[in-house]
């Protein structure tokens, strides 16, 4: 079997430019989408308010929050993809889906198929907005009915849930290796990345959704506690997160790559 040379490490300058506008523009309102129920923002805050509801902003985020996930964007969009895809992992059974962004072969195929790349990532964007949609409604509802029946919802069921949805957004939209393990990654990555803005007082989870202490089994004495004293403050194992953002990093995840597959397919194009 030949095998076929990796795409470059990081992203030609046209895909990281567009990704980055694309994670600077649409990130902050799709993740608003769930904000207003999990965080309130303390430095630089931005809200605008509905014409239909005072109490319902139209947007919720704060001005750190735009550059910041545009580089997400490029990360998560080109740079882990790639990454992952340089590691020596078996992925024959798995990769059904957009194998064509993960070797040089396969951009012929992008060249030639504009319109179904553009429309993965609608579909992919559109979904996301979805799945961070329903963990407003899941964070703000105890219970749900349907017919006589009344499903409690704890934390475990509501991220059983979302997890549900993450899997079928990869199913219906990916079924590639490469964005299942860089979406897992960041499903448990993403939610720590805050840290550190928790700690700085950019932002904080309101008690009713931070349920999720991620440094509280760090013991005291050593080399760690010492690391984390000095990065993150004394009172770094009382930081909280909300447990529900995990899935939703992984649902920004596979947005952000389809993007990174249709910006890159943009860019091969404007070289034939």
């Amino acid at each position: 079997m030949k095998t076929q040379p990796k795409q470059p490490l990081l992203p030609p300058q046209n895909t990281a430019l567009r990704l980055g506008a694309a994670g600077f523009v649409v990130g902050p309102l799709v993740d608003s989408l769930h904000n207003k129920c999990l965080l309130r923002y303390d430095i630089a805050p931005i809200t605008l308010s509905s014409p239909l509801s005072t109490s319902d902003p139209l947007l919720s985020s704060s001005w750190v929050v735009p550059p910041l996930l545009a580089f997400a964007y490029i990360v998560l969009g080109y740079i882990l993809p790639r990454v992952i895809d340089f590691l020596p992992i078996p992925r024959e059974r798995l990769d059904e889906g957009d194998t064509d962004y993960d070797n040089n072969e396969g951009c012929d195929t992008m060249r030639n198929a504009p319109n179904e790349l553009r429309n993965k990532a609608f579909l992919a964007v559109s979904s996301t907005a979805a799945i961070i949609k329903l963990s407003e409604i899941l964070e703000t509802h105890e219970t749900f009915q349907i017919g006589a029946s009344v499903f409690n919802m704890d934390a475990g069921a509501k991220l059983q849930v979302m997890a549900l949805a993450d899997l079928c957004q990869w199913m219906t939209l990916d079924r590639t290796s490469v964005a299942l393990i860089a979406a897992t990654v960041t499903a448990f990555g993403g939610p720590l990345s805050e840290l550190p803005f928790v700690s700085g007082g950019f932002w904080e989870y309101i008690p009713t959704a931070a349920d999720y202490t991620p440094l509280a089994m760090i013991q005291p004495g050593g080399t760690m506690e010492g690391l984390l004293s000095s990065l993150l403050g004394d009172h770094y194992r009382d930081l909280t997160l909300s447990s529900i953002t995990g899935p939703c990093y992984f649902a920004v995840t596979l947005d952000a790559i389809a993007l990174g597959r249709y910006f890159y397919s943009m860019e091969a194009r404007e070289y034939l």
